[in-house]
């Protein structure tokens, strides 16, 4: 299993990933190699996606999806690690894991992940009408726990020193690309396909209520105790202790949680703590200029 190769792994072993653009988009190099298998993959009509921007609440989402399909046993739902039991579509780590492998193995129904933009979404997603949840997290915060994330991954390039990961970030030259065609896009695609759109910080306040909408679009009938069971173990404290959502599985080769965990802070706000007045004095023109012709908007704190 992929696991047991990523615990193989010595210490130093695995070098950084490098990187290469698909259409524009700033991508792992082992993901664009197989880019043509991505884009054709084929969807089934009961797919479930998970598509979020990265870090933006993606296993929190998941580990969610994954408790409700198995209507609140917690025992099931450690069954395995979080990435084995729910693909990502376009992760290669050579000799280790690709998800499209993965998810092709997987029985239906099958729930999958992915980060990918919609306009690089495989389109049997959208011809197969399958139901899509999108999450999407304030830029501010999710830029930081993107940096902290880059630090501990080596399955992502190194981000240099926040100030130049705040201008990476800023020019949408980082993998996934840009922020805010990656929240635009979705956001513009949600009324014409089957697409949950949900925001991070909606889910911090009141996480019942959003888990309640999750429910709701999936068709999962339970009962209010079980609700409230799946919000208690989808805390960012019962998941940070949870070996099969904080990635501590991984060898350290791949994710060095010494330097960041992976489950940091799961905060809103956390922003004010890394950007300079300058930064975000820049980063509020920015956000301006992006989103002056979209209806979407976001809580930076509570």
């Amino acid at each position: 299993m992929a696991l047991n190769k990523m615990k193989d792994l010595k210490i130093g072993e695995m070098e950084r990933i490098t990187v290469d653009y698909v259409k524009g988009i700033l991508l792992p190099t082992s993901t664009c190699e197989i880019w043509d298998q991505i884009w054709n993959f084929e969807a089934k009509p009961d797919d479930l996606l998970i598509a979020t921007y990265p870090k933006a609440g993606t296993t929190w989402t998941q580990e969610i999806v994954d408790l409700m399909q198995n209507k609140g046993d917690v025992d099931k739902s450690r069954r395995a690690p979080i990435y084995e039991r729910i693909p990502f579509i376009e992760l290669v780590i050579p000799a280790i894991q690709c998800g499209l492998e993965q998810a092709n193995e997987m029985p239906s129904p099958r729930t999958l992940k992915t980060h990918l933009p919609i306009e690089l979404l495989p389109p049997s997603f959208l011809e197969k009408n399958c139901k899509i949840i999108y999450v999407a997290r304030n830029a501010k915060d999710n830029m930081v726990s993107y940096y902290h994330f880059h630090r501990m991954n080596k399955g992502l390039p190194d981000p240099g020193t926040w100030n130049e990961f705040f201008e990476k970030f800023l020019a949408g030259k980082v993998c996934w690309g840009s922020w805010y065609d990656h929240v635009k896009g979705w956001w513009e695609a949600k009324d014409k396909h089957q697409i949950l759109y949900l925001f991070y910080e909606d889910m911090k306040k009141d996480p019942k209520r959003e888990i309640q909408k999750v429910a709701e679009f999936i068709g999962s009938n339970l009962h209010d105790e079980v609700l409230d069971k799946i919000v208690h173990h989808t805390t960012f404290d019962v998941m940070k202790q949870n070996p099969m959502t904080n990635y501590t599985l991984i060898s350290t080769a791949v994710m060095d949680h010494s330097i960041s965990p992976f489950m940091r802070k799961g905060a809103v706000g956390d922003w004010k703590n890394y950007f300079t007045v300058a930064q975000n004095e820049r980063y509020d023109e920015d956000y301006k200029k992006n989103m002056a012709n979209t209806s979407l908007t976001f809580h930076f704190q509570f």
